[in-house]
């Protein structure tokens, strides 16, 4: 059975997409909103909203909206991120009128409670020292603000406590409402789903919410740079981010297996180079992040302050050698491990709803699994060449976390 697509009349998008066999499902309502959406002064908005509306929201509290999923045996859960929000239930197959409920009070009906406001700001207050003190994710921030700066993929998710602090109930309520409009959201069901009990019940729960004028966020584009935080750690952090392609960029998944080929597991140029042969990081792996309208290809190290150095200049050799020749024997490997990749997230009734919600707010349509394999299938060498020449042409960023001998990884990365 394949997925189906119902449009309610207010431009809410309903995914059903039925796994015989279980007896399980996985609800997501997911809103094209996110970091990205936020003004300058609204750093973290986005993130603090996601809090709060589990403080309250319809007819139930804090406590309630918990108890009331988890008596059943339910699981809920919500993330955030630069470009779309998601909230989730998991839930047996008789859970799902309560579920979808549940869900729709947190995105249309949240209270926003002043005093629970300030609470939260104080919660996430910790949570963003937490994050500063954690290397591997300070990391990432730090490399986020190089190549994006003062642009909103350059802010923190989380926000600044500077930032969180003009949040009141007035403005959280105003970007609440032009964020969360009835055409931004996807309401997705995977697993033991009755289509038909799903479209009405999401009618009746979404169907009266009300349209909002139409909201873009600013194009993005890096502009390259250098951060250093210079920290006494045992260990120095280090990302080096290229200039990479967008979802829809014809190149999207040539980038995927280039950077598959160069970090993306035991057999990769990165690992065995790096790791496995000069012993110079603990860690190394590459990754392609892609966003609506640009990406990044990414290499993240950890490694000794003393070996920083050594490795971002054999990091940087390592990428230059792959975008000019890459293998048949790698091209095919990472193929393999994209098309299992694939594969893997279908087996996921949670992974199909997202990924379905995904591809609805971003292509304006479900892309079958048979349409991705045959765009992966074509990949070819001189594909990877492109990818890489598009990389190295491109603008660049670097960030290094630690002592201050680590810090001449910058010009090796640059001079590389």
């Amino acid at each position: 059975m394949s997925a189906r697509v119902h449009t309610l009349a207010n431009g809410v998008r309903v995914v059903a997409d039925p796994m015989p066999g279980l007896s399980s499902l996985a609800l997501s309502v997911v809103v094209r909103g996110g970091a990205r959406w936020e003004a300058a002064d609204e750093n973290g908005y986005a993130h603090l909203l996601e809090h709060m509306v589990f403080k309250g929201a319809g007819d139930r509290g804090a406590q309630a909206i918990a108890e009331v999923i988890e008596a059943e045996g339910g699981q809920i859960n919500a993330a955030t991120g630069f470009e779309r929000t998601s909230y989730q239930v998991r839930c047996l197959k008789q859970g799902m009128p309560l579920g979808l409920e549940v869900l729709s009070d947190l995105v249309l009906h949240p209270w926003l409670d002043p005093e629970e406001l300030e609470r939260e700001k104080q919660v996430i207050g910790q949570e963003i020292a937490d994050a500063a003190d954690t290397p591997d994710d300070r990391i990432f921030d730090l490399a986020q603000s190089a190549a994006f700066g003062e642009q909103a993929l350059g802010r923190p998710i989380l926000g600044t406590e500077a930032s969180l602090q003009t949040a009141d109930q007035a403005r959280l309520a105003a970007f609440h409402r032009r964020l969360y409009a009835p055409d931004r959201i996807v309401v997705a069901a995977a697993g033991a789903v009755d289509e038909d009990a799903l479209l009405a019940a999401t009618e009746h729960l979404f169907g009266a919410a009300l349209p909002q004028p139409e909201l873009a966020p600013d194009v993005a584009s890096l502009i390259g740079g250098t951060r250093c935080e210079v920290r006494k750690l045992e260990q120095a952090q280090l990302v080096w981010l290229c200039e990479g392609v967008g979802l829809s960029d014809p190149d999207y998944e040539a980038q995927r297996v280039f950077a598959e080929i160069l970090g993306g597991g035991m057999a990769s140029r990165l690992f065995q180079e790096v790791r496995e042969k000069r012993g110079l990081a603990y860690a190394v792996d590459a990754y392609a992040a892609s966003y609506e309208d640009v990406g990044v290809l990414g290499v993240y190290a950890g490694c000794a302050a003393k070996d920083a150095r050594q490795a971002a200049a054999l990091i940087a050799e390592t990428l230059a050698d792959l975008a000019d020749q890459a293998t048949e024997t790698e091209l095919q490997r990472a193929k393999a491990q994209g098309r299992a990749g694939l594969h893997f997230a279908r087996e996921s009734a949670l992974g199909r709803a997202e990924q379905a919600a995904a591809q609805l707010l971003v292509f304006g349509r479900l892309i079958p699994i048979a349409e991705s394999e045959a765009r992966l299938a074509d990949v070819s060498l001189a594909d990877l060449r492109r990818v890489g020449a598009r990389a190295l042409a491109g603008r660049q960023s670097a960030a290094i976390l630690g002592t201050k001998a680590a810090s001449a990884a910058v010009k090796a990365f640059q001079r590389a």
